[in-house]
C-alpha cells in the first residue's frame, strides 16, 4: 500500500497506516453480488487484497488490516456493530459491522480504527474512545456520543457531520450530526465474523446480495458506485452524478477509475 515509515507501535504509525490502506484498497462487494461468501483467512486476503486488483468490504478489510496492526505490535479487539445510518432506532438493526479497538502500548486511551466501513461518512483516522470531542479527520468531522443501552456495557456511536446532507454525499450540505454505527466494546472472534459474513454474502435479503457498492478514496476525492450511480465527491465539496448505462461501461469503469478486474464470467446487476 506504499507505506515505507518505522515500524513501530505508536500513534503517528497507526495513523500512517490507515491512512495507506484506505488510499489503496478499495471497497467492494463483487464476491456477494455473485453469491459467493468470500474467505477471510489471511492467506486469502493477501492475495486478493494485496496481491490482486481487488478489494472487499468489512470483514476482509478490517480482518487483514488487524493482522497488519498486531505485527506491528499494537493490541486489537475486534468489534461487532450496528449500521445505524437513517434510523433513530439502534436496536433495529444487527451487528453486521466489523470494527477495531486499538491499544497502543505506553498509551492508556483505547482508538476506534475502521478501514472497511463502505461509506463517505467513514473514518480516514483512528479517534480515541472519549465522548464530547470532534475530531477532524482530513477535512472529516466524526464525534462519539454515548446512546441510551439496557445493556451492562455502554453503547457507544460514532456520528458523522454533514455526512449525507442534503444532497447525499460528504460535505455537500448541513445535514447536521448523523449517526453511522453504534457498538459495545466487548470482543467479538474471528469465528463471530466466519458466521456475520456468511449471512450478509449469502442471505437472500441482504442488501449486499443484489447491489453493487463500490468505494474508492484518495486525498482529493471520494468515489462511490452504488449500483448504477456513480458519485464523484471533491475535497473542496463539489459533488457530480451521473447513471451508467450498461454492464460494459460499469466493467471499464471499475477498471479505469477504482482499479478492480472483475472476474470472469460476473453479470453486474446495474
Amino acid at each position: 500500500m506504499g507505506w515505507d515509515g518505522e515500524r513501530r507501535a505508536d500513534l503517528a504509525t497507526l495513523r500512517d497506516v490507515q491512512a495507506a490502506h484506505a488510499w489503496s484498497i478499495p471497497f467492494e462487494n463483487l464476491d456477494p453480488v455473485r453469491g459467493v461468501a468470500p474467505s477471510l483467512g489471511l492467506a486469502d486476503l493477501t492475495d486478493k487484497l494485496v496481491h490482486s486488483r481487488r478489494g472487499g468490504y468489512c470483514y476482509e478489510h478490517n480482518t487483514l488490516f488487524a493482522a497488519v496492526l498486531e505485527t506491528l505490535g499494537f493490541r486489537v479487539t475486534r468489534l461487532a456493530a450496528r449500521v445505524v445510518v437513517g434510523t433513530d432506532r439502534f436496536a433495529s438493526r444487527p451487528r453486521t459491522h466489523m470494527a477495531l479497538l486499538v491499544g497502543i502500548p505506553g498509551d492508556p486511551r483505547p482508538y476506534l480504527v475502521d478501514v472497511g466501513f463502505g461509506a463517505i461518512g467513514a473514518l480516514l483516522e483512528p479517534v480515541p474512545l472519549v465522548t464530547g470531542t470532534e475530531f477532524h479527520d482530513m477535512g472529516r468531522r466524526h464525534r462519539l456520543v454515548h446512546a441510551p443501552h439496557t445493556g451492562p456495557l455502554e453503547m457507544w456511536v460514532l456520528e458523522a457531520y454533514g455526512a449525507y446532507g442534503a444532497y447525499g454525499a460528504y460535505g455537500a450540505g448541513e445535514g447536521g450530526w448523523e449517526a453511522q454505527y453504534a457498538f459495545t466494546v466487548e470482543p467479538f472472534e474471528p469465528a463471530d465474523f466466519e458466521v456475520i459474513n456468511w449471512h450478509i454474502a449469502t442471505h437472500p435479503r441482504s442488501p449486499f446480495r443484489h447491489r453493487l457498492y463500490v468505494q474508492n478514496l484518495t486525498p482529493d476525492r471520494h468515489l462511490l458506485l452504488d449500483g448504477p450511480r456513480l458519485t464523484e465527491t471533491r475535497a473542496d465539496g463539489t459533488v457530480t452524478r451521473r447513471e451508467l448505462s450498461d454492464g460494459a461501461e460499469m466493467r471499464g469503469l471499475l477498471s479505469e477509475e477504482f482499479g478492480i478486474d472483475v472476474p470472469e464470467g460476473v453479470r453486474l446487476p446495474v
